[in-house]
């Protein structure tokens, strides 16, 4: 492997708080003190011509069909839509089929990412049985063989005594617990938030407060417990408040939202648009501005690209049938960047940050790290084209588009993985 030196480049490292214009130089994978300016005998030069050099992205929350549903989305066509989108860590929801509840299921997917040679998989193991609600699943067993944090993906716990042993447990592991942060009771059927336009589409509505009753009684149980608590996909203004006032008393509690939650709206459900069905479903602009201020404030912590793939069958149905959830690989870079975040801030959501909270060793650019890079234009602008997207999965909420914010090359332990041109290419 030849050595890489990076040129006139942005390097902006959110780990370090780095932003500024200089070089870097890569080594047998990874990144190297290089201050002299010298090229060093045999090494590829690239110059990168101002565009931004940073960590690869780290995803903390991505759905696969694999095992079960490769259909849907398999570990090697997630792997090429997740470099085309500058990641190179994914951490993978355990809902599949079979769930991801035994260490050789952890183990397997584990492999699987490094068989792909593009982007290390870190599986969540499942909270339950089958992902069920109700018998513990073997969580020590399950961290043991490299499960990051444990949850039941897209199902919330809905028992309160249940949740209350599931967090005492994982307190004495030290583990996260992640919820999916939707009251199940005011939640089935649904599949629009409660108002006006509901309304007039003649949809199951969910109340919006249905988040925020979840997150109300959860984090009174991690206060109890003294365990740490972690809400996905966060969505509305009340439950963010909650979030809120928790961390300003010490409870243990993260959370992360989805850019479809700072980025769109209900309205964008349109004419009953199958690919905008999401869970939870979207909400309304108050919302949409408490998620954006929350983001600038620092109470929600981090950025996934919440990854749901389906199939044409999946979406052409009728909205209250149509399978929830939407791809999110490819769009995470350029809708984060949209989020009116100065960039370094913006970055870090997507790199030092899911990487600290899950504790993997991902997201920097600091001397001796894997050279996990992406490399990209920030003024770059690019068109959503569902049917064009690199991996199985093409139900992007936002088919038609335009982002600023393009992915020009992402390298993995200092391997080339995917450059602009393919994207041209597979569009074309």
């Amino acid at each position: 492997m030849s050595d890489i030196v990076f040129e006139n480049v942005r390097l902006i490292d959110p780990a370090s708080g780095r932003d500024e214009t200089g070089r870097l130089v890569v080594r047998q994978g990874r990144i190297v003190a290089c201050e002299d300016g010298s090229v060093p005998e045999g090494a590829r030069v690239i110059d990168g011509a101002g565009a931004v050099l940073c960590p690869g992205l780290v995803d903390m929350r991505v759905a696969l069909g694999e095992p079960g549903s490769e259909y849907r989305e398999s570990v090697s066509s997630g792997a090429r839509a997740a470099v085309a989108g500058g990641i190179t860590t994914m951490a993978v929801l355990p809902n599949t089929s079979p769930p991801i509840d035994n260490p050789a299921l952890v183990h397997l997917l584990r492999v699987r990412g490094e068989e792909t040679g593009m982007v290390s998989i870190h599986p969540y193991g499942a909270l339950t049985r089958g992902c069920e609600g109700g018998e513990m699943a073997e969580l020590g067993l399950l961290r043991d063989a490299g499960a990051v944090a444990f949850t039941d993906g897209t199902r919330a716990i809905s028992d309160a005594k249940q949740m209350r042993n599931l967090l005492s447990y994982s307190r004495f592991l030290d583990a996260i617990v992640v919820q999916h942060p939707e009251e199940p009771s005011l939640a089935k059927g649904a599949c629009a938030t409660a108002g006006a336009r509901a309304v007039r589409m003649g949809l199951p509505q969910v109340p919006a407060a249905a988040e925020a009753i979840m997150i109300a009684r959860d984090l009174r149980l991690a206060d109890m417990t003294g365990a740490r608590l972690h809400f996905a996909h966060v969505s509305t203004a009340e439950g963010l408040d909650l979030i809120r006032e928790a961390k300003s008393r010490g409870i243990r509690a993260t959370c992360d939202t989805a850019p479809p939650y700072f980025a769109m709206t209900e309205d964008d459900i349109g004419d009953f648009r199958t690919y905008a069905k999401l869970s939870p479903p979207l909400r309304n602009e108050a919302d949409r501005k408490a998620v954006c201020a929350a983001l600038a404030d620092g109470t929600i912590d981090a950025v996934a690209s919440d990854h749901a793939p389906a199939d044409a069958d999946d979406k052409r149905l009728p909205f209250a049938q149509a399978r929830a959830g939407g791809t999110g690989l490819v769009t995470l870079l350029g809708v984060t960047l949209s989020a009116g975040l100065p960039l370094i801030d913006a970055l870090r959501l997507v790199t030092s940050a899911p990487a600290a909270l899950l504790g993997l060793e991902a997201g920097t650019l600091a001397v001796g790290s894997d050279a996990d890079l992406c490399l990209f234009d920030p003024e770059g602008l690019w068109t959503v084209v569902a049917g064009d997207l690199p991996g199985r999965a093409q139900n992007t909420p936002f088919d038609g588009q335009e982002l600023k914010g393009r992915v020009l090359r992402t390298f993995k332990r200092g391997v080339e993985v995917f450059t602009a041109a393919e994207m041209a290419g597979a569009a074309s």
